[in-house]
């Protein structure tokens, strides 16, 4: 309802007021007023299910509607098989080299560590022949060649030995840490993609009517544009306007009580709401003497039991009861 239709009402109330004070109680002719939500998916996609009707009631977590899960749930797929992968790999270089590689490892070790000294024992014999001046049996060549062999040999032994003390410890801290990290970043991803698939699925925030549905199966529904609009019975409200000469005397959390058409008795209700700013009544309703007259619009929320019977755009008639007597 506009405002300019408001202050129509408000003017149609004020007016009775004048010529029926002495029979009738003061009221204020208002309105019922509902704030919408909107549900709607973060992302695109064909509407496949729609699960509510207008009309019809919904519980807090009923599920709405339904887009596509595709290609989203295709990506979950993918992204699941990958960190399986990076799972595998960050195993397979924390625990280092496999068993059967270790051994081969020792195996070739301790081969060298024989070589080592048979080439060591070779070399000292030698020696002791040419220290003792048996040079016609063993060259300075003959014994250079043999000290040679046994340098060598442990050398092979000193490389054995730290290949498998390497292979003993798995892979190197810094390739952990980079592993670690694909795995973190891909279990990101993935919590990511599941996100969105949950996104497709819409459910009620709140309890409450469906006051319309805006797309059909079959349909494609762009990011962010409604399919459902709720009406949650918290979100159904009273509005009406009242001079400023009586706003000392009402506050929130005032009772009032309203009537409707067809309304067997006034229904409850408390003011939520004033207006700290006042607004002009239009000129077109008012004279010339009335148009410097100030109004306030004041809120109040109706009695639980009675919600289900008002509708937005429901006009009312607002009584304050001693407030304003």
């Amino acid at each position: 309802m506009s405002r300019l239709s408001c202050l129509a009402l408000f003017s149609v109330g004020a007016t009775a007021l004048t010529g029926c004070a002495e029979e009738k109680a003061p009221y204020y002719l208002g309105y019922v007023e509902g704030e919408y939500v909107y549900v709607a998916s973060s992302l695109g996609g064909e509407l496949q299910r729609l699960d509510v009707s207008k009309g019809s009631v919904v519980d807090t977590g009923a599920v709405l509607f339904e887009l596509d899960p595709n290609p989203q749930a295709l990506q979950v797929d993918q992204a699941e098989q990958r960190i399986r992968q990076a799972r595998a790999n960050l195993a397979d270089i924390e625990k280092g080299s496999r068993p059967a590689e270790l051994a081969a490892i020792e195996a070739r070790l301790s081969s060298a560590r024989a070589a080592m000294d048979r080439a060591g024992r070779d070399y000292e014999r030698r020696r002791e022949l040419y220290d003792a001046g048996h040079t016609d049996a063993v060259s300075e060549e003959e014994l250079d060649r043999f000290r040679t062999d046994r340098d060598v040999r442990r050398a092979d032994v000193a490389t054995l030995e730290a290949d498998l003390e390497t292979a003993r410890l798995g892979g190197r801290a810094d390739a952990i840490e980079a592993a670690r990290r694909e795995v973190d970043v891909l279990e990101a991803n993935l919590s990511e993609l599941r996100w969105e698939v949950e996104e497709k699925t819409a459910t009620a925030p709140a309890g409450g009517w469906v006051q319309d549905t805006l797309y059909r199966r079959g349909e494609y529904v762009p990011a962010g544009r409604p399919v459902v609009s709720l009406l949650p019975p918290e979100n159904v409200k009273i509005r009406f306007f009242v001079p400023q000469a009586i706003l000392p005397t009402i506050t929130v959390g005032d009772p009032i009580e309203v009537r409707a058409d067809g309304m067997e008795r006034p229904a409850s209700a408390v003011i939520s709401f004033i207006s700290s700013e006042a607004e002009f009544t239009p000129p077109v309703i008012y004279s010339a003497e009335s148009r410097e007259k100030l109004v306030f619009l004041i809120e109040a929320l109706p009695d639980p039991g009675v919600i289900d019977r008002m509708r937005p755009g429901q006009p009312l008639e607002v009584s304050l009861g001693g407030a304003n007597r």
